[in-house]
Formats: structure tokens, C-alpha cells, sequence
């Protein structure tokens, strides 16, 4: 079967599933013509404006930790819950939500995430001790997780062809956007307001969007009770694919936004400012490539999923290959273009393998497929993200011990050489992980062309 054939076109035209069952079923009972009815016209701005908050949380919350061990107490453990508190509440929650909304409606769903990330946000501001700030932002964490799933599933009955296409491009860019300024950002509300004073400002936002949940597209819902992960799901050969795309983002391109620096730090001596600089080279494809993808493929018939996930596949490999070029002795000019391709290979599925991925599954099921996808892509960058840490530690362990290893772990400079053995083996590893997921990738999809299912 071609490409062109309807193999894994991103722009199909009718809503996913059986025409006429997505109502029947329960799916979202939006307009006959998308984005000309008030509810059409207002989903994407009131979505987008909640949905920043979230990957702005998730990146930036950790550049506030000093001075909130300053003043609530610098206890190891839970000091990093007030981070690691709201991504496994994150990660955790989608499953949940994902089935939920399927029964309670997707424009519930996101209302009562939005409000539970107003309180928990409200609660983090007012927070006495450090145990009460890790429970809001556990609250917070379960709120952001029915915001997403509520937001997709919303894109994705709400919108069709080309328009739902450039829906979840935008969202992919917003969603680039928050998690590459979120620091920035972060930096920027601390400097004014204290750290407390982030958490007033994703609160105000929030109840804002809650409040103007109401105008959202409703729905029409029967109650029908779905597994909380629903496996069956995952015998969809397609959407088993798209999940596998997320993962390769978190393994390839989020550990290292995540570590870069301080490889940067521990290699070649470079400050923080100069570091986040650097890093523009990453993240600011990332926030181009979702729009630039968006126009090409309702311009280029043959311009399908599979090519742009495949070219960003190979990208990511190309691109962590490429980090071994950075070495003490060597200009980190070197990294420059495969740290583009980086970006590159993060972003050019961001926002198309949703509407994709929820464009396979029947409607009705459209919020418990959101819930598994982004279970696949919030549990991906905790499990890998928390790995690289621990690979790189022990490798740098090998050569230093005590205060030594942990310094030169948390990339301090001073013994540059085992850092980067240490960063060389990390990164190898990554490499390997990648081919795997893009052979997974390649197989799957072969096998549902292979049994006859089109996408």
C-alpha cells in the first residue's frame, strides 16, 4: 500500500472511528464545521493557555529549589519531591484521567485539571513546610495530567482535517515552548516576585482557563467504564507506533536538555549563562519545527507520519552521535549542528503524532488513548531521565569517590577526562536505546501493513 493511500496520512477527514459512532459512543459533540461555531473558535486559545503551564512547571520549578530550601529547609528527599512530587503525580494521573474522561467528558476533564492545579498552585505559594509544598504540588501534578489528556482529546474531536493538523501543531510548539523558557521563565517570576510568586502566577492562569472551560465544546456522554490502562489499545499497531515516538524523544533529546549543561559545565568549564545559550541551539528547532511540518503536510500529499517520524528517528541518532564530538580539547563548535539535529528530531513529531495517534482510535475511546500516549511520554522522560543520572554517576564512580565523584557528577569542573568518559559511555548507551525503539518502530508498523490495517 502506498504512503499517499491513506498508509498514515496526519490530516484524515472524518472524525476517528466509524462515521456516526463517535456521538453515539460518547465522543465530544462538537460543531458540524470546526472552528467557525464560539466553542471551536475559542478551544485552542484557552487550551494552549493552560497547557504552557504545565511543561513550564515540569522544567522550570527546579531553578526555585535554593531558595526554597532556604527558607522551608534544604532536607534532601524532600526537597526533590517538590519536583519529583508533581511528575510521578503526572505521570501516574494520565492513566487515570485517560479513562475518566472517556465517561465524564473531555471539557470536565480539563475543568477539573485546571482547578486542581489552581489550588495546588495556590496551596505551593502558601506552603509553610516543605511536606505541605510536596502534597500541593502532587495535587498540581494530578491536575496537569487531566489538563493534557482533556486538551488532546478536545484537539481531536473538535477540530478536523488540515485544522485539526495545524491544532496540534500549534500545541506541540506551545508545548516545545514551555519546556524549553520554562527556566527562563522561571528565573525571570523568581527574580521579580520570589518563588513563591511562580506558583501565584500558574494559579492565575489556571483559574482563568477553568472559568473559561465553560465556553468549551461540550459533551455528550454515556458513562460507558473503560480499563484505566486499556491494553486492547495497544493492539492497534499504529497507535502502538506512535507511543513508541515520545519514548525516543525522552531517551534522545529530554535527557540531555536535561544534562547537557552540566556535561558543558564539567567539559569544558562553561558558566551557566554560556550553557543556556548554548542550548538555544536545541530548543529553538524544537519551537520552529511543529509549524514548518504543519504547512508541508497539507501542501505535500506524500509527506506522511511515518516519513517525518522516521527522518526525526534518525535525526536523534545522528544527533547523539554527534555528542561525542565534545571533548576538553575540541571547540564546542563541534556540537552545534548535532545539537540542531537534536531539536530537529524532538520536534518535528511534536503535536502530529497526537492528532495521528487519536486519529486511529475510535473517537469514544479518544481520552483513554490520550491518557496511554502520554503515559508512554511522561513515564518515558521520568524513567530515562532519572536513569542518565544514575549511569552517569556510577561511571564517574569508577575513577572518583566521595566528595570528588559527586562533584564532578553535578558537573563541576576539575576533572574533565572522566566526566567525559563517563558522558561518551552515558550517550552510547542512549544511542543504543534509540536503534532499538526506531527497529520497534519499523517492525510494528510493517506488521500492520503486513495484516491489512491502514491507518
Amino acid at each position: 500500500m502506498s504512503a499517499s493511500a491513506g498508509e498514515t496520512r496526519p490530516t484524515p477527514s472524518s472524525t476517528p472511528g466509524a462515521a456516526g459512532a463517535g456521538v453515539a459512543d460518547g465522543a465530544e459533540s462538537g460543531p458540524a464545521h470546526p472552528g467557525v461555531s464560539e466553542p471551536g473558535r475559542w478551544t485552542l486559545p484557552i487550551v494552549l493557555a493552560a497547557q504552557f503551564v504545565t511543561p513550564t512547571a515540569i522544567a522550570g520549578t527546579a531553578v526555585a529549589l535554593p531558595l526554597i530550601s532556604r527558607d522551608l529547609g534544604s532536607e534532601p528527599t524532600a526537597l526533590q519531591w517538590v519536583v519529583n512530587g508533581f511528575n510521578v503525580a503526572f505521570a501516574l494521573a494520565t492513566l487515570v484521567w485517560g479513562s475518566l474522561s472517556d465517561r465524564i467528558g473531555h471539557r470536565t476533564t480539563f475543568a477539573a485539571g485546571a482547578t486542581l492545579v489552581t489550588v495546588g498552585s495556590v496551596a505551593s505559594a502558601l506552603a509553610p513546610t516543605l511536606l505541605l509544598l510536596d502534597l500541593a504540588r502532587v495535587v498540581a501534578g494530578i491536575g496537569a495530567a487531566a489538563i493534557l489528556t482533556g486538551s488532546s482529546s478536545m484537539l481531536s474531536t473538535t477540530f478536523t482535517g488540515d485544522r485539526r493538523t495545524h491544532a496540534f501543531a500549534i500545541f506541540g510548539t506551545v508545548n516545545g515552548l514551555g519546556l524549553a523558557l520554562g527556566p527562563t521563565i522561571s528565573g525571570v517570576l523568581i527574580a521579580a516576585t520570589g518563588w513563591r510568586g511562580v506558583f501565584v502566577v500558574h494559579a492565575v492562569i489556571l483559574a482563568a482557563a477553568a472559568i473559561g472551560s465553560r465556553v468549551l465544546p461540550a459533551a455528550r456522554v454515556t458513562g460507558q467504564k473503560t480499563p484505566v490502562f486499556d491494553v486492547s489499545l495497544l493492539r492497534n499497531r499504529e497507535f502502538l507506533a506512535m507511543c513508541l515516538v515520545p519514548v525516543a524523544g525522552s531517551i534522545g533529546f529530554v535527557t540531555l536538555l536535561t544534562y547537557l549543561p552540566s556535561a558543558l559545565s564539567g567539559i569544558k568549564d562553561m558558566s551557566a549563562g554560556a550553557a543556556g545559550s548554548m542550548m538555544l541551539a536545541m530548543t529553538i528547532p524544537v519551537l520552529i519545527a511543529p509549524i514548518v511540518v504543519a504547512q508541508l503536510v497539507t501542501r505535500f500529499r506524500a509527506l506522511t507520519v511515518g516519513v517525518i517520524v522516521y527522518v526525526s528517528l534518525g535525526a536523534l541518532i545522528l544527533g547523539n552521535a554527534g555528542m561525542l564530538l565534545l571533548a576538553e580539547n575540541r571547540s564546542v563548535a563541534w556540537i552545534v549542528v548535532p545539537m540542531i539535529l537534536l531539536g530537529l528530531g524532538f520536534g518535528l513529531p511534536v503535536g502530529l503524532v497526537d492528532g495521528h495517534a487519536l486519529s486511529v482510535v475510535p473517537s469514544s475511546r479518544s481520552g483513554t488513548a490520550a491518557g496511554v500516549l502520554n503515559f508512554f511520554r511522561i513515564g518515558s522522560e521520568a524513567v530515562f531521565v532519572a536513569g542518565y543520572a544514575v549511569v552517569l554517576s556510577t561511571l564517574v564512580g569508577v575513577h572518583l569517590s566521595g566528595v570528588a565523584a559527586a562533584d564532578t557528577a553535578a558537573g563541576q569542573s576539575g576533572h574533565a577526562d572522566v566526566y567525559r568518559s563517563a558522558f561518551d559511555s552515558t550517550v552510547m548507551i542512549l544511542i543504543g536505546l534509540l536503534v532499538v525503539v526506531t527497529v520497534a518502530f519499523v517492525l510494528v508498523r510493517r506488521r500492520r501493513v503486513a495484516d491489512g490495517h491502514p491507518a
